[in-house]
């Protein structure tokens, strides 16, 4: 079916802006209200999911009641009655996208990357205290007005329409990738901190000029996302503060509770880096990220040393050995008689006496005394001891 070049009647379509898998978008104009507006067409076999269209209208309301200066205004959306097809009717913004600054710059200054993530801070925070989630935060979804500089979040709706229709399979992810949570990427519900990360991984490609993790495959993407580390930014741009790198970076933790607790939090943490500072809250993120990852790192180690623990289980039989000389040596002990070593002691201090008093008596006395019988008195009173010692 060929492209309308008018849209319920009142919007007719000029030139053609962006076009993706879902939608295509045109640069309009409102004949009614007589002002430029930008109409995103969905694409034709869409409308043969009725799951679809009906999650997609709920969610075009509620992105239509959001009302921000950082957020690009929803007016319309209905299904055009001539072409069958669906559309949605938003605020054009004169400027470029981050993704076509990408293109022609690769990389921004820190002043610049500061300014845009902030105004998308201001945007999310509104949105998700409005229970909106963007769910497709990337660089083409930034738009930056040429006329004020502001920077404004487009596609609020579409991503939470499209999450469970059958359009997206296992193996197809919407959007792009590289900007999906590690949650998302494990099909779990996308929450603030889902969006959190995506603008953290936009924020990383302007100052780094890449992404964080470079892929070949999905399955590589959510491989490296749950095991590798993010490598700092001023590995790339020395010129980075440390402390606008370290901000960063909070909003890559693979743990949502790691991550900023709101968008806010997030822009004050940029705001303190750009000029040398940490927040509170960076830091306490920090902290919590560190330990969390020694725990992880403690708890893996356990299974690389199965047979230490296993051949410490037997440790206690050492005490039983040790015990064992020490229950022989009160035995020994026992069969050797103390009775007996007194009763040598004795004889040998007598027969030493003996001895003196032969040798100190007078030389008439002293031929009296048998010096031979000496030794056999002596060996009678052994005798006489060993036949009495029991």
């Amino acid at each position: 079916m060929a492209t309308p070049t008018a849209v319920a009647g009142r919007y007719e379509l000029e030139n053609r802006l962006g076009a993706g898998g879902m939608s295509t978008v045109f640069r309009a104009r409102d004949t009614v209200l007589e002002r430029p507006v930008a109409v995103k067409l969905l694409a034709e076999h869409l409308a043969e999911d009725e799951a679809f269209v009906a999650r997609f209208r709920r969610e075009a309301l509620a992105a239509a009641k959001l009302q921000h200066p950082n957020i690009v205004q929803v007016f319309d959306s209905g299904e055009d009655p001539e072409s069958g097809r669906h559309f949605i009717v938003m605020e054009y913004v004169e400027g470029p996208s981050c993704a076509d600054l990408l293109r022609q710059h690769r990389m921004f200054d820190a002043d610049d990357t500061v300014r845009i993530t902030r105004d998308a801070c201001q945007g999310l925070d509104y949105a998700h205290r409005a229970g909106v989630v963007h769910r497709d935060v990337k660089p083409g979804n930034l738009l930056v007005s040429n006329e004020s500089g502001t920077t404004k979040l487009a596609d609020f709706g579409i991503a939470k329409a499209a999450e469970q229709t059958r359009i997206t399979q296992v193996g197809s992810v919407l959007g792009t990738a590289a900007y999906l949570s590690p949650e998302q990427a494990s099909g779990e519900e996308a929450g603030p901190a889902s969006d959190i990360y995506s603008l953290g991984v936009c924020a990383y490609q302007f100052l780094a000029g890449r992404l964080p993790h470079e892929y070949g495959s999905l399955t590589e993407l959510a491989l490296k996302q749950q095991q590798d580390q993010v490598a700092p930014i001023t590995d790339e741009r020395p010129d980075v503060p440390a402390e606008l790198d370290r901000a960063v970076r909070v909003c890559l933790e693979r743990d949502p509770g790691h991550r900023y607790a709101s968008a806010l939090e997030l822009a004050e943490a940029l705001e303190a880096g750009l000029h040398g500072e940490v927040t509170s809250a960076t830091r306490r993120l920090e902290e919590d990220a560190t330990r969390a990852l020694d725990q992880t790192a403690a708890t893996r180690a356990l299974p690389s040393r199965p047979g230490t623990a296993v051949r410490a289980a037997p440790t206690p039989p050492p005490p039983v050995r040790r015990e064992a000389p020490v229950q022989r040596r009160p035995r020994q002990r026992k069969r050797r008689n103390p009775v007996r070593a007194i009763a040598l002691l004795l004889i040998a201090v007598l027969a030493l006496v003996a001895i003196i008093l032969a040798l100190a008596l007078p030389g008439g006395n002293r031929q009296n005394i048998n010096r031979s019988d000496v030794p056999h008195q002596v060996q009678d009173l052994i005798n006489y001891i060993n036949g009495h010692k029991k």
